[in-house]
Formats: C-alpha cells, sequence, structure tokens
C-alpha cells in the first residue's frame, strides 16, 4: 500500500468584504473574550498505525530508550513498560503544522535525556512555515525550537533515507543536520540551539526523481541525507575526528572528514550510479556500509547495491545479497542496521520490492554470504524464516486473499528503517507503509528455526482522518481515513478487525448516514479505476456499516467526493471529485443515477437531518437548496466564505452551520440567510453532539480561532457562548478536517487530524 500525501487544509487566511442582501452582519464587532476553559481529557480512538514510519532510532546510551518519526504524524517515544508509544508533538498547533513532518530524530549517544527532531512537513507552498530544529532535555516531554532559514520535507522524497540529524559521540554539544535543496551540511555546537551552514562541505546534492515536475514534489531534491561518526577516531569532550555523510548524488554519494568537520572530501573510489540511502559505521571493524538505490523513495527503487568500506585500507567492496547486475535485480537497498553486540551480523531490507513481498537479507560474517528470511521453494511456493501474527492488528491484511506467491498480510513495504537493537540482538523493530513490525527473537533466524514478527504500534496513530460521522444508534463512530479507507469503530478503545472492503477505497473521501434510519450508510471514496474497472466510487450500507454493497455510477467518475443520504435513506445524492464531474442523484441504492441540475460540479452536499427531500449544496461561497430529493437545486445565500465545511442540525429542519476562514455563520431558514456569529473570526469546521443537561438544543462543536484563540471549542446555548475544550498540549497540527460530536455523550466529540488519527474528548469536569 502507498502512502499518499495527505490532503491538506488552508492555514492562511485573508479577511473578505461582503456585501450581500442574504448575509446578516453580527450585531456587535467587539472582539468577544477569551473563553474559558474546560476540564476535557484525549485519546486515541484506536486503529493501531495506518501510516508510513520512515524512522526508528534506538538509543546507543540506554536500553528500551527508542523513538520513532512519521511523515505527517509528528514523533513518538517506546514505553518499555507498557509496551507502546508516547506521542511527543501534540502541542504543535495550527500556526505550524508542518512541524509534524519529522525528517529526521537523533537521540544523544552520551546523554540519554536529550533527542533532537528536524522538523518541517513540506518544501514546497504547500507548507507556508520553514523548517525547525527541535531539542528536548527530558526525552521529549517538552521541547525548545530553533526554526532554520529554509523547508524541511518529512512528507517529501526521500524521507526514508537518514538518518541525517546527528550527534557528536565524542562531544554531544556538536551536531551536524543534512538539509535538503541545495542548503548543504549545518552544524550546531550548542546542542541545537543555534546553528551555521558548514562553508566547507563541497556538495549539497543535486538529485531529483523528476526535475520537470512544476509541483515542486517531484523535483524535490534531498540533498544531504545522513550523517555517520567514526567512534574509533573520538575522545570524551572532543568532538569526533572523522565523519561520513551521504548526497543524493549518484555519481558523489559518500563525503568525509578527518579534523572533526573542518574539511571534507569525496571518498575516493566510491561506487557510482546510486544513491546512498543509509550509511553505518562499525567503529570495531573499521567498516562503513552503505545501501544504495536508484530513486529516492520511498515508493520506488529498482536497482542497487550493498557495498562496505574498508575506513583503514580504503577500499571498497561490494556486498551486495543480490549484486544490481544480476538479472535477478528489481531492487534497491534499504534499511541497513548493524547488530552492536556482534558487528560482523549485518541486515539490508529491498527498499521496495511490490511483489511478491519485500526481502530481508541477513548476514554473520561482515557480508560475505546472507541468507534471506524467505526463499523459494517450487514456484509461487516459498518457504519462510518468520511467522507473522497480526492478532493485535487484523485489519493489517487490507481484507485480500491474492494468490501465490503473494500473501496477506504482507511482510513489509517501504522498509527503509529497519532497526536491531544495539543492546539485543534478539529485537528488531521495522517500518513499513502502515505500522511498525518488530521481533524479540531474531537470532532464531540464525539457527535454521523461524522467529515471529508481530506489530509494535501500539499508541502510534498515523492516519489521515478525512470524514466522521457518529449516528444516534448503533457503532459510536465510523471513519472515513486517508490510505487505508475507514472504519466501523463498535469499540473506541479497541483495534477493529478489518476496513471498509467489498468494495475497497484507498481513502474515504465522504460518510453520510440516514438520521432518522441510522442502519442506512453511504460512502465515496478514492481508488486508481484502471486497477478496479468493476468497482464502484459509491457504497451503501443497510447495517450501520458493517457490511458494504456497491451501487452503479456514472461514467468518468474515479474520485470520491461528497456524498449525502436523506433523512430517511430513500434517496442519495453525489457529487463525485472529478474536475468538471456533475452532481448526481439516485432513489434506491444507487441502481442508477440522474444528473442533478442547477447546482456547480464538484459541490459539497448535505441533507437535512429532518426533511427527507430537501438536500443542500455549498460551491464557491453559495448555498444551493433542493426541495426534491436533489433533482434540482436553487441558489440561496450568497457571499459566504470561498470554501467551507457546512452540516445541517439533527432535530430542526432548515438549521444550517457553515464554518470558513472568514467565520462561523448560522441559517435557520434553510440557507436563504445566514448571520455571521460575533464570537469566530475564522473556522475550520462544525459538529453537534448531545445536548447539555437541561437543554434541548445539540452542543456545538467547532475548530475555529475565538478569543484569539485558534483551538476546539464546545457551545451549550447556540453559539452564545463558547468554552475552549483542548488546550495547548493538544493541538495536533492541523486538525478539524473531520468533527462531530457523539450524539449519545454529552461532552464528547470526535476530532479528525491530518496524522495523529481519530481523537476523542470527554469532559472531565
Amino acid at each position: 500500500m502507498r502512502r499518499h500525501r495527505p490532503r491538506l487544509m488552508a492555514t492562511a487566511v485573508t479577511a473578505l468584504t461582503l456585501a450581500i442582501t442574504s448575509f446578516t452582519a453580527p450585531a456587535s464587532a467587539a472582539a468577544p473574550a477569551t473563553p474559558r476553559a474546560a476540564a476535557y481529557s484525549w485519546r486515541n480512538v484506536q486503529i493501531a498505525g495506518g501510516g508510513f514510519v520512515p524512522g526508528i532510532v534506538f538509543s546507543r546510551k540506554e536500553h528500551n530508550l527508542i523513538y520513532a518519526r512519521t511523515d505527517i504524524g509528528g514523533a513518538y517515544r517506546w514505553d518499555q513498560a507498557a509496551r507502546r508509544w508516547t506521542p511527543l508533538l501534540d502541542w504543535v498547533g495550527w500556526d505550524k503544522w508542518g512541524y509534524n513532518g519529522v525528517v529526521s530524530l537523533a537521540a544523544d549517544p552520551v546523554d540519554a535525556d536529550r533527542v533532537y527532531a528536524a522538523a518541517g512537513m513540506y518544501t514546497n507552498a504547500w507548507d507556508p512555515n520553514n523548517g525547525a530544529i527541535l531539542r528536548s532535555a527530558d526525552r521529549g516531554r517538552t521541547w525548545q525550537v530553533t526554526q532554520l532559514p529554509f523547508k524541511l520535507g518529512g512528507n517529501m522524497p526521500g524521507r526514508g533515507m537518514g538518518e541525517r540529524l546527528a550527534v557528536d559521540p565524542g562531544d554531544d554539544r556538536v551536531l551536524y543536520f543534512g538539509a535538503p535543496e541545495g542548503n548543504g551540511l549545518w552544524r550546531s555546537t550548542d546542542r541545537g540551539a543555534t546553528w551555521a551552514k558548514v562553508s566547507a562541505f563541497p556538495n549539497p546534492g543535486n538529485y531529483s526523481d523528476d526535475p520537470s515536475d512544476s509541483s515542486g514534489y517531484g523535483s524535490h531534491r534531498p540533498g544531504v541525507v545522513w550523517v555517520t561518526f567514526d567512534e574509533s577516531t573520538a575522545t570524551s569532550g572532543t568532538p569526533t575526528r572523522t565523519i561520513y555523510a551521504g548526497v543524493a548524488d549518484k555519481d558523489n554519494t559518500v563525503y568525509r572528514s578527518t579534523d572533526a568537520g573542518a574539511s571534507w572530501q569525496r571518498v575516493p573510489g566510491q561506487p557510482t550510479g546510486y544513491i546512498a540511502h543509509k550509511g553505518v559505521l562499525d567503529a570495531a571493524g573499521h567498516a562503513l556500509y552503505i545501501a544504495t538505490s536508484d530513486t529516492a523513495g520511498p515508493y520506488n527503487g529498482a536497482k542497487g547495491d550493498v557495498w562496505k568500506y574498508d575506513t583503514r585500507a580504503s577500499t571498497w567492496t561490494r556486498v551486495s545479497p543480490v549484486p544490481s547486475t544480476s538479472s535477478d535485480a528489481y531492487y534497491g537497498y534499504s534499511g541497513l542496521t548493524i547488530d552492536r553486540q556482534h558487528p560482523n551480523t549485518l541486515m539490508v531490507a529491498t527498499q521496495i520490492s511490490w511483489w511478491p513481498d519485500v526481502v530481508f537479507f541477513r548476514s554473520t560474517d561482515a557480508g560475505q554470504t546472507w541468507t534471506r528470511v524467505w526463499d523459494w521453494t517450487s514456484y509461487p511456493n516459498r518457504s519462510l524464516r518468520y511467522k507473522l501474527d497480526i492478532s493485535a492488528v487484523p485489519w493489517l491484511t487490507f481484507g485480500q486473499n491474492p494468490a501465490p506467491p503473494e500473501a496477506t498480510p504482507k511482510l513489509g513495504w517501504m522498509t527503509e528503517s529497519v532497526e536491531i537493537d544495539p543492546f539485543s540482538s534478539d529485537r528488531m523493530m521495522y517500518g513499513t507503509g502502515a505500522t511498525i513490525y518488530g521481533t524479540e527473537n531474531l537470532t532464531q533466524w540464525d539457527g535454521g528455526g523461524q522467529f515471529t514478527i508481530k506489530p509494535m504500534v501500539t499508541g502510534l496513530e498515523e492516519t489521515a482522518v478525512l470524514d466522521l460521522v457518529s449516528p444516534p444508534s448503533g457503532a459510536p463512530l465510523v471513519s472515513g481515513l486517508g490510505d487505508i479507507g475507514g472504519f466501523r469503530h463498535d469499540d473506541l478503545n479497541a483495534v477493529p478487525a478489518m476496513m471498509f472492503v467489498r468494495p475497497g477505497f484507498t481513502s474515504t473521501t465522504s460518510l453520510d448516514y440516514a438520521e432518522n434510519n441510522p442502519s442506512v450508510m453511504v460512502r465515496a471514496g478514492n481508488f486508481t479505476d484502471s486497477d478496479r474497472p468493476n468497482d464502484s466510487h459509491v457504497a451503501f450500507s443497510t447495517d450501520g456499516g458493517a457490511n458494504w454493497f456497491q451501487g452503479t455510477e456514472p461514467g468518468g467518475v474515479n474520485n470520491g467526493g461528497t456524498v449525502a443520504a436523506s433523512a430517511d435513506g430513500a434517496r442519495f445524492v453525489w457529487a463525485p471529485g472529478d474536475s468538471g464531474q456533475p452532481v448526481v442523484h439516485s432513489t434506491g441504492f444507487g441502481n442508477s443515477w440522474a444528473q442533478s441540475s442547477g447546482v456547480p460540479a464538484n459541490a459539497r452536499i448535505e441533507s437535512d437531518r429532518v426533511n427527507p427531500r430537501k438536500f443542500y449544496a455549498f460551491s464557491n461561497g453559495r448555498l444551493y437548496v433542493s426541495t426534491d430529493g436533489g433533482q434540482t437545486f436553487t441558489g440561496a445565500a450568497s457571499g459566504l466564505p470561498s470554501s467551507a465545511h457546512f452540516k445541517a442540525v439533527p432535530g430542526h429542519e432548515g438549521d444550517i452551520w457553515l464554518a470558513g476562514d472568514t467565520g462561523l455563520f448560522r441559517s435557520t431558514d434553510s440557507g436563504a440567510t445566514f448571520t455571521k456569529l460575533p464570537s469566530a473570526a475564522k473556522a475550520v469546521n462544525v459538529g453537534f453532539g448531545k445536548a447539555a443537561p437541561g437543554r434541548s438544543y445539540q452542543a456545538i462543536y467547532t475548530v475555529a480561532t475565538i478569543g484569539g484563540v485558534t483551538g476546539v471549542f464546545r457551545s451549550d446555548d447556540t453559539g452564545q457562548t463558547w468554552v475552549r475544550v483542548n488546550d495547548d498540549q493538544h493541538q495536533y497540527g492541523n486538525m478539524g478536517e473531520a468533527l462531530t460530536g457523539d450524539p449519545r455523550v454529552y461532552g464528547r466529540v470526535y476530532l479528525g487530524t491530518n496524522g495523529r488519527g481519530i481523537i476523542y474528548g470527554d469532559t472531565s469536569g
């Protein structure tokens, strides 16, 4: 499964002047007071993983101190006693959402309490902020920030290479950081507080996957991608003399300094034609190993080699398990690791091998000979050196049943980080495109037995959440997710058995249920049409999301867009996401679709929660209303924010709330007019939940800026007053693409994040 770039939400807000007859200005323009804070507890709805983990870092100083970095979901620390991961960057808010893209992480090899992260999600215009180096002296509980003068790419090509951030084991005041996009190598001499470019470093890296990509994504230059120290040249308290660095340059990929970074030279005799994704040094054995591939990754890579450099004799030896010159070579290499207890033992992974599975190679003689984690017997059969137990995360089969030699669950994909515990030869962890796998009896491999691999991902939640619904009966929550489709969550604290299948969507872009018949549900989503030409991008359920069946679809649909169910579940309106694709409506469960009139293509669709013939659409600042089941729409209020989320209130016909970049708006006349609430300067989303005790109107939840504070807010009095229900330690980056309250539990709110999964909050006051 490929880890797609997540959907982004706008962060820059421009004030608009509204001059329209159907909009009512607030009675007072006075700035609202900062809302009081409500006591809330926050936790994840359990999914377990769901995204790419490009880096796992074991401390060389302290056993069981382990960190993981993700491309869009922040960083984590392993809790050995609880055997789960603890999130470290939930304090990152909307203003710095890109810090949840962690391009590198370093654990101090001298002071176990110190940890560093290089943060920044994109190097193009998608991320408005420059990158930063985050530093902590308490294992990530609190952080200090040094902003860099350039952007970083935690979710850009090459993010699995590294680690590009490194702490000098001789003098841990000294750190190096390899920067992207021509910015070269940087150094700090004060534990990351200040940084300066290493002017003597000669090559910032020229490689990009697609130099012609005008979006800036494929043309991204990963730059300087790893730094490692030769500890045999280190003296305590003095900067290490010999340092190696890897560069994304196929002709010049390894550099060395022998004078503590004062000068740098290309290592002579090095291999060319490929990029060194990893560089791992065995100081005791005087050997530098590199794993190379022909692309930046992490999605592709068809050729590569593993090389060993004798640091004393200055000689290179190719030690590839399968050399790039072999007719059997169809992958590059990454995931290189050494057993620090037995340095002649090393492992490497195929940088990408989609078919039939990833291959791990293991050598106990410094790369002279290798064994494979699986071998061919009589095609299509394979013999395995491992057992894979996914009982803790059963959805990792993805609901598939492929023909041999493929199998489900897969052993892995995008396996850029494979790490043997430096304190235990038996423990290994590795990241994939959806989870962290690990073993605690790895050395069974060497004795001819089978070692056991299990998910080691509890606590790490990395889904991008696109939609959420909490119906009044049935499962408390149903989710639409990027990359892994979505789930029916019968128990918020248990990992679901399976994501949506039959049909399965790569990403579920929209969900709805029939308000007066909640067992009826509809979802729309994305997959590549050419891969599954007989499948539809819309699906239906009559048992509250437990089972699904697909309807038909109009020609040319390849993107889910938004979809809505009528209040009684008898009608559906669908706006596919393909450019120019018209809005359509159906009676029954999508047996046929007819084009709706009077509504722009690609509008956002919602249903009235009382009147089964009434639907709403929003496009480019204007609301549209249908009173005939979606057959025809009529333009209503205009002059609203150019893009917005909106929802109709259960139990109140024609009651609509709309959240956009100019504020929060309400209509009580089916969208004919809207009134702007004076409280919110800007808003991201809005949702509803069970009314407060003694109240009849639903509690309202919004992600918005109120009283100068951006956060999650609740109102129990139709928006007259608000309380903030999150705090500065629970901001979750660019949250709010999905948001809903719970109609059965007062105070409970479900919050979608872009990389930290589904968060739910309960009142604790």
